[in-house]
């Protein structure tokens, strides 16, 4: 079997809003096999440019399109194709926008391998530590902390036992900071964890006085308080707390994980399927979390696709911590893009069992919404 094309569909909703909801719009990758098996994946990324890392032509030795070195390679040779796109790209691909191109392609890569062997993603990684997982509601803010807390009593209401809220409008000033995380316990009540993600808003100093302000309101974890690159303030945060600090969605491979672990000082990675490398980097920086006694949990605010990718990869590893699930009640193209709906039930996860990732594009849906 042979990769004959590598497609990419960009795909957005006709009502953008101007706040950080990355479900509104996807690069879909579809590997195409002469074998006739298709493999999906997806990039969390700046989608056109993506698309472009992909799409694009030979250069020279260190820079080409991706699938230009994808074309005519075998599916079952995901470790040989990454090192590849790694190694043929180097100029464009050893952060960022082209890093997160390879994972689409690699994700597309083993799913084609599942379907060919009639095997769930999880079981070809050599996993199997969980029929179920328990995920947390990720949402962002209400507008106002009183909204907040209606809301985190709705997610409470439809059996979530973990919730996380995220970016505006917190960071505005300490009141509005404090007010947000008081309502939103208030609305969970005592039974239910609360997750707060800052949305890269303080310095270290302020990351610290937050913390302490919030510890009365007992919070799971506390998410991207600093820049991603501030790893000495991650540190300085981290030292100074007993709450866990998470982090890593901004991360591109092992490299600058190792950076956030050993240097930042992180108590959670959180790993995204679709920017880190895809399963065949994933793992990896799983096994370097392992090494240092860390917990893993995926990022993924994004479509089914990264959903079902996250949880044959946590499934896969043996310091899941918990898996995040978009509850966001806004409505975007999350829901749509896929035949399947993942559902949560009593704030758990069913893993999948079909074979590859376990979910199909829904053509019409990607042919209404597809742009590029």
């Amino acid at each position: 079997m042979r990769v004959t094309d590598v497609e990419t569909m960009y795909v957005r909703s006709p009502h953008v809003r101007e706040l950080c909801d990355s479900g509104q719009d996807a690069l879909i990758v579809r590997v195409h096999t002469d074998a006739g098996i298709t493999g999906i994946g997806e990039v969390d990324s700046s989608p056109l440019a993506a698309k472009g890392a992909i799409d694009g032509p030979f250069s020279h030795t260190v820079t080409s399109g991706l699938r230009h070195l994808v074309v005519g390679e075998s599916p079952f040779a995901t470790e040989k194709i990454w090192h590849k796109m790694y190694t043929r790209n180097l100029y464009g691909g050893r952060r960022g926008v082209g890093f997160h191109a390879m994972s689409g392609i690699d994700l597309a890569l083993w799913d084609i391998k599942g379907k060919a062997l009639g095997m769930p993603v999880w079981k070809l990684l050599g996993g199997g530590f969980h029929e179920r997982l328990r995920c947390y509601a990720s949402s962002l803010w209400a507008p106002t902390p009183r909204e907040t807390r209606d809301l985190a009593r709705r997610y409470v209401d439809r059996g979530f036992t973990a919730v996380k809220f995220g970016w505006e409008p917190m960071g505005r000033d300490e009141e509005t900071d404090i007010a947000l995380v008081r309502e939103a316990r208030a609305g969970l009540g005592e039974g239910a964890d609360l997750l707060v993600d800052a949305g890269l808003v303080w310095d270290a100093k302020t990351a610290i006085r937050r913390v302490r302000a919030f510890e009365e309101f007992g919070i799971y974890w506390l998410e991207e308080p600093l820049m991603p690159d501030n790893y000495d303030g991650y540190r300085r945060l981290s030292e100074a707390v007993d709450t866990r600090i998470a982090a890593g969605e901004e991360e591109s491979g092992r490299t600058s994980f190792l950076e956030l672990m050993d240097r930042g000082r992180v108590d959670v990675v959180q790993v995204d399927l679709t920017r880190a490398g895809g399963f065949t980097e994933a793992v990896k920086i799983a096994s370097l979390a392992q090494d240092r006694g860390l917990a893993v949990a995926n990022h993924g605010f994004t479509t089914y696709i990264n959903v079902a990718a996250a949880l044959h990869f946590l499934n896969a590893i043996p310091n899941a911590l918990i898996a995040e699930f978009v509850a966001e009640e806004q409505t975007t193209l999350r829901d749509e893009l896929t035949r399947q709906r993942i559902v949560a039930h009593d704030g758990m996860l069913d893993i999948p069992q079909e074979p590859g990732l376990g979910v199909d594009l829904d053509e019409e849906a990607v042919a209404r919404y597809r742009v590029a």
